[in-house]
């Protein structure tokens, strides 16, 4: 598989991931409570390896390269090239590594049909604007997905940012106020001023929307679960996670309250989990 032309990629997007430190985001800060939850919810619904996973929007790997330790055969494709070159990089050191490593757009895979048991999809529906975009990523992973096979879909909240604001005491900024406004308003988040802690353009989703993408892509909905819980707007959460005890209430509270309607929203991403059919089974 070769690098396809550069996706039609918003120029803000292309900007942020070629200067926000997205290789290490997961490692630090409350993106480890999202990756440990992340990883728990991927083990629950996909097969058992060995299987094929087609990573797509796998940045540097954080997922790709755990599912391959773990005996699956991955295949990372991600928008930016600055991204898949350090993911190769990666994996011309490691130990169990990835079966390829392309840039490529989440809308038009390169891949062929029915070559997949997995296929996570943990960035591109929320850097695709337009639901017309979102469904065609989704329907590229109904294509390239055997029968039986699984899709996690992560979205960002609605709320997030305005969780955030508050949290990191954004909201006392004018402008980021005006942001969060227009979150709240239709789920578009733009971020003009290009400040990296303030992301980068992209779709929140209520909960409810994106179990209704997921559905009206063709697949069988198995639920949409809240990752964080609440725990990751705490403004001490680093604290908290560096004590063994406290980290463990806080991944406990997110697994109680992860399928729970009233606070899923409260979570900084939501996963939707979808199974393609399988007419022969039916």
């Amino acid at each position: 598989m070769t690098d396809k032309p550069p996706p039609r990629l918003d120029p803000d997007v292309a900007w942020y991931y070629d200067n926000a430190p997205e290789e290490s985001r997961l490692e630090s800060g409350t993106s480890q409570l999202e990756k440990l939850r992340t990883c728990e919810l991927i083990l629950r619904f996909a097969p058992s390896s060995p299987a094929t996973v087609i990573d797509v929007g796998g940045a540097a790997g954080g997922y790709a390269f755990w599912l391959a330790e773990k005996g699956y055969t991955v295949r990372l494709i991600d928008a930016s090239p600055r991204l898949v070159e350090i993911a190769r990089e990666r994996n011309a050191q490691s130990e169990h590594p990835l079966e390829s490593c392309a840039v490529g757009d989440a809308r038009t895979l390169d891949e062929p049909d029915s070559s997949a048991e997995v296929v996570l999809l943990l960035g591109p529906l929320y850097h695709l604007v337009d639901a017309e975009d979102r469904l065609t990523a989704l329907q590229e992973a109904m294509r390239v997905l055997r029968p039986g096979g699984v899709v996690l879909a992560a979205a960002i909240s609605r709320w997030a940012s305005a969780l955030d604001g508050m949290s990191r005491e954004y909201l006392s900024d004018a402008e980021f106020a005006s942001v969060v406004e227009k979150d709240l308003a239709d789920g578009r988040h733009r971020n003009p001023a290009r400040r990296l802690e303030y992301f980068t353009t992209a779709y929140f989703h209520l909960p409810e929307e994106l179990g209704a993408e997921i559905s009206g892509a063709g697949f069988d909905l198995d639920g949409v679960f809240g990752i964080e819980g609440p725990g990751w707007i705490l403004p001490d959460f680093d604290e908290r996670w560096q004590d063994e005890r406290r980290r463990s209430i806080l991944v406990k509270v997110a697994r109680k309250l992860e399928s729970e309607p009233a606070v899923i929203g409260c979570s900084a991403h939501l996963l939707a989990v979808g199974r393609k059919r399988d007419a022969a089974r039916e």
